[in-house]
C-alpha cells in the first residue's frame, strides 16, 4: 500500500513537470468551463435582420409592422413594396428573413379567408430561422387578433386557440443551456484521453514497464483529477451559468466515478499503441468533432443511417453525454440510466484489462 501511495504521488508530480500534459489534463478544465459558457452567454440569437414587404399599405399592415417592431429578436432591415428587392437583400445574406403583407391582406381577413400573410426564411442558419420565425408569427398572431375583433360584426373568421410552449428542462430555449451540457461530458473525456496518452506515451519512450501498484497509481491518480472535474462542471459551472442542473444528484454521484474509470480505462489501452507523446496529439484531437455528431447532440439519431448510430453508440462518450443529461438535467431515476452504467462499467473492464496486459507485456516494444 505504500509503494501505491508513493506512485500516486509521483503521478501528480510527473503530470506537474510536463507543461503539455497538465495544461491538457488539468487547466484546460477551467478554461473550458468559461470559454465555452461565455460565447453562448446571449444564449439567444439577438437583432436578427429582416425585410418586411408592405404591398398593401393600409391600416392592417402598419399595425402588424408595429408588432413585428416591438417583437426582441428581431431588426427590421427595410421596408419595401418589392418583393424582389426583399429576395435579393436575403440572397446577399443581408437580412435573414422576409415578412410579406399581400395587397389584398385586409379584404382577405373582412372575407374570413385563412392564409395571405407570408414568412420566407433563409435556412443558412437554422436556429436564426427559429427564432424569426417564432418571432414573427407571436407578433403577427397578435396584431391580426385585435384586427379581427374590429372585424367581428362583419365575418366569421376567428383563429384556433394558441399552444403555449412552455419548455421542461431547457427553460430558456438557449442554445448555451442545450450544447454546453452535453459538450462537457466530452470535454472531461477528451482531457483525460489526451493528457493520460501523452503521460504513458512518455513513459512507454523510454521502455518504461509498470508494477502492478504503479499501474493501479496511475490509474487512480488519473481517476481523481476526471472525477473532479466532472463535479467542478456539474456543480460549479452549471451553478455559475444557471444550466439546468441537479436533476437527480444521487444518481450523478453513481455515475460520475463509473464514467470516469471507463474513460481512464480506454486512455491506457490508447497509449499503448502511441509511440510517442506528440503522437497522441495528432490522433486524439481530431477525434473531437467526430465523438460530438456521433453523440445524437448536434443531429439527432432518427435522421442518421442506422449504421452511422450504431456505430456513435459503441463509443462511452455518447453513453456518457446522455447519461448526465439525463441525470443532470431531466432528473431521471438512476435506474432509466442502468444500462448505460453497465455498458460504461462492461466497456472500461475490458479496456483495463487489455492496457494491463500491453502494458505489462515487453513484445510491445520489439
Amino acid at each position: 500500500m505504500r509503494e501505491f501511495f508513493k506512485y500516486y504521488g509521483e503521478t501528480f508530480k510527473n503530470i506537474v513537470k510536463s507543461e503539455p500534459i497538465v495544461s491538457t489534463l488539468i487547466l484546460s478544465i477551467f478554461f473550458y468551463s468559461f470559454f465555452y459558457p461565455t460565447a453562448y452567454e446571449a444564449q439567444q440569437p439577438k437583432n436578427l435582420p429582416i425585410v418586411i414587404v408592405d404591398e398593401e399599405n393600409s391600416v392592417t399592415t402598419s399595425k402588424i409592422i408595429d408588432a413585428v417592431y416591438l417583437s426582441p429578436n428581431i431588426h427590421v432591415k427595410a421596408i419595401t413594396g418589392n418583393f424582389a428587392e426583399a429576395k435579393k437583400l436575403v440572397q446577399e445574406e443581408k437580412a435573414d428573413g422576409i415578412l410579406l403583407l399581400p395587397d389584398n391582406l385586409s379584404n382577405s381577413l373582412r372575407r374570413g379567408e385563412i392564409g395571405g400573410v407570408g414568412f420566407y426564411l433563409s435556412a443558412a442558419n437554422l436556429l436564426a430561422s427559429k427564432t424569426i420565425g417564432a418571432g414573427l408569427a407571436t407578433s403577427v398572431e397578435a396584431a391580426l387578433k385585435e384586427q379581427i375583433s374590429q372585424l367581428g360584426h362583419i365575418t366569421q373568421f376567428s383563429f384556433v386557440m394558441p399552444i403555449h410552449k412552455i419548455p421542461l428542462y431547457n427553460t430558456l430555449s438557449g442554445y448555451g443551456s442545450y450544447v454546453f451540457p452535453a459538450i462537457s461530458s466530452l470535454i472531461i473525456h477528451q482531457t483525460i484521453i489526451l493528457g493520460l496518452g501523452m503521460l504513458i506515451a512518455g513513459y512507454r519512450e523510454k521502455k518504461w514497464i509498470p508494477k502492478v501498484s504503479e499501474f493501479w497509481a496511475i490509474f487512480f491518480a488519473i481517476f481523481t483529477v476526471g472525477c473532479l472535474g466532472c463535479l467542478y462542471f456539474f456543480g460549479f459551472t452549471f451553478w455559475y451559468y444557471d444550466y439546468p442542473h441537479g436533476g437527480n444528484f444521487w444518481g450523478m454521484l453513481l455515475a460520475v466515478p463509473i464514467f470516469v474509470g471507463c474513460i481512464v480505462a480506454l486512455a491506457m489501452l490508447i497509449s499503448t499503441f502511441m509511440d510517442s507523446a506528440e503522437r497522441v496529439g495528432h490522433v486524439i484531437v481530431s477525434t473531437s468533432v467526430p465523438l460530438f455528431l456521433l453523440s445524437g447532440i448536434a443531429w439527432p439519431f432518427e435522421a442518421m443511417p442506422s449504421w452511422i448510430y450504431w456505430m456513435g453508440s459503441i463509443f462511452p462518450s455518447t453513453s456518457g453525454i446522455h447519461m448526465f443529461i439525463q441525470l443532470n438535467q431531466m432528473g431521471a431515476p438512476t435506474s432509466l440510466v442502468v444500462p448505460k452504467l453497465i455498458y460504461l462499467a462492461t466497456f472500461g473492464l475490458i479496456c483495463l484489462i487489455l492496457a494491463f496486459y500491453r502494458l505489462r507485456n515487453t513484445t510491445n516494444y520489439s
